[in-house]
């Protein structure tokens, strides 16, 4: 197993990107266990923030490292939450807060216009200084529904339509989300383009 550092503590996002990496033979460190301070997202789009992140932990490590950096835009809002789908209710990481704040924004307005989709940005930097990191983006395209449904995922999953599976993102199994979702497809451009490189 080869050891990359998650540039997250987010013990949910560490989960799911363990399990989609476990099947390449990497070994997922998150950066909490390594002593890696979060370090200030001061980017203004999801891919500054990932890189930023990347090689803060690959400084601070030696590893490679990967982070992501992800959201979900709402095209009534001008696509917000967006880079501050975590702290949109201005607290970090209270995903409660952040969904009820998302349906008073919504509130009233039609299903036409609720359309909305999840971005996923990951970055994986063979060490700190790496000058071309792998940028790899997926989208999840979908539409924000008016209650929470379902226990499964986190962040805004519970509000998340998922039209192909006719139900909310929180309500799909992680294999099912892992073949759908923008973090999927973003993690298997990022593993085509490892394994690229490896041969």
């Amino acid at each position: 197993m080869n050891n990359i550092v998650l540039a997250s503590g987010n013990r949910k996002k560490v989960a799911e990107l363990t399990q989609l990496l476990a099947q390449f033979q990497y070994q997922v460190i998150p950066q909490t266990e390594l002593n890696v301070s979060d370090v200030p997202e001061t980017g203004t789009t999801f891919v500054e923030n990932a890189i930023i992140k990347a090689r803060h932990a690959a400084e601070v490590t030696g590893l490679p490292a990967i982070a992501d950096d992800s959201g979900i835009e709402v095209d009534y809002l001008k696509g917000q939450p967006g880079i501050y789908s975590a702290r949109f209710c201005g607290e970090h990481g209270n995903d409660q807060a952040n969904n009820d704040l998302l349906l008073e924004k919504l509130n009233g307005i039609p299903p036409e216009e609720r359309t909305a989709r999840y971005q996923c940005v990951l970055v994986f930097m063979k060490h700190a200084s790496d000058p071309t990191p792998i940028i790899c983006q997926g989208t999840w395209e979908g539409s924000i529904m008016t209650s929470e449904v379902g226990n499964g995922g986190f962040g805004y999953d519970p509000l998340f339509w998922c039209e192909q599976h006719q139900c909310s993102a929180a309500q799909l199994t992680p294999q099912q989300k892992a073949a759908i979702s923008h973090r999927g497809k973003a993690l298997y451009q990022l593993m085509q383009a490892l394994q690229s490189e490896l041969q």
